[in-house]
């Protein structure tokens, strides 16, 4: 039984005209009645009945409409499917990435991923948290990839890629390195180096410090992670990143870090999309590279 048979089907209760069918699918009239005729013999019973000029479907006709309608819309569906990876050939897909995933997960993630389809175009656009989530929202971007703290939002689905946390950060000379926990009355006197105020990361550092009663009216303020570590080096700053962000440097002894006591927050790595968008297949085919 070919999938054509149960379109006539469909088309018949539609229209009521074999030639109506024969147009809607370009074949011709004896072709559909053909057809007609074959799948009565495959069912061993009468499916059609004319009626003053009008093709109907009898019971056992209706009772077949029924599945010729899901299995006409699976197989639309699979088309679709299958063409959307046929189309992983080419392609382009926009991604917004916020600076901790787009430096120390994607490059590998996206090298592995450009071998396979190596006819997919991939454009990043580093911005923070905050800012990636609103490209989502108004479709500038395809799909985001943000470290932020969990998070809802009536349009917006996310899966979990990976856990982080946010340390303090400090040079192996200064007076916080003679801790093995973070002293809180020697951070308080220390200065500071923080993250451009648009960063998540800055946020839940003007959290915590508030939290616990670290006031800092004076700091010195970049927009880029590699500045604050490069600053933080010099020995008089201290300053709060992802801990993803600075493992190399203090697997190389240039930084020091420890966790935040007494804090709340939780951070992770989310790949997010729109609801509202098409959730297509290259978009599909790149978020399984995460697992």
């Amino acid at each position: 039984m070919n999938l054509i048979k149960f379109q006539i089907v469909e088309l018949l209760d539609r229209h009521h005209k074999i030639t109506a069918v024969a147009d809607e699918l370009g074949l011709k009239q004896p072709t559909v009645t053909f057809h007609m005729k074959s799948l009565e013999k495959e069912m061993g019973v009468a499916l059609f009945e004319s009626r003053g000029g009008k093709v109907m479907l009898k019971e056992p006709g209706k009772a077949l409409l029924h599945y010729a309608v899901k299995i006409n819309a699976l197989a639309a569906e699979s088309r679709r499917v299958v063409q959307e990876f046929g189309a992983l050939e080419r392609g382009n897909l926009r991604i917004g990435a916020s600076y901790v995933p787009a430096t120390y997960l994607l490059p590998s993630i996206i090298d592995t991923f450009s071998r396979a389809y190596p006819g997919v175009s991939i454009s990043i656009a580093v911005k923070p948290s905050p800012v990636i989530r609103e490209m989502l929202i108004n479709h500038e971007i395809d799909l985001g990839i943000m470290l932020t703290e969990p998070f809802e939002h009536p349009s917006l689905v996310k899966g979990l890629v990976d856990e982080d946390e946010m340390v303090a950060i400090f040079a192996p000379d200064h007076k916080l390195a003679d801790y093995e926990e973070l002293h809180m009355d020697t951070l308080r006197q220390s200065r500071f180096v923080l993250h451009g105020s648009e960063s998540s990361t800055r946020q839940l550092s003007n959290r915590w410090m508030s939290s616990v009663g670290v006031v800092s009216e004076q700091y010195m303020e970049l927009d880029s992670p590699e500045a604050i570590k490069k600053s933080v080096m010099l020995g008089e700053y201290v300053s709060f990143l992802s801990k993803m962000a600075v493992e190399e440097e203090v697997h190389q002894g240039l930084l020091h870090m420890r966790p935040l006591p007494n804090t709340p927050f939780h951070r992770y790595i989310y790949y997010v999309y729109n609801s509202q968008r098409h959730y297509s297949g290259l978009i599909h085919q790149f978020v399984k590279y995460f697992s």
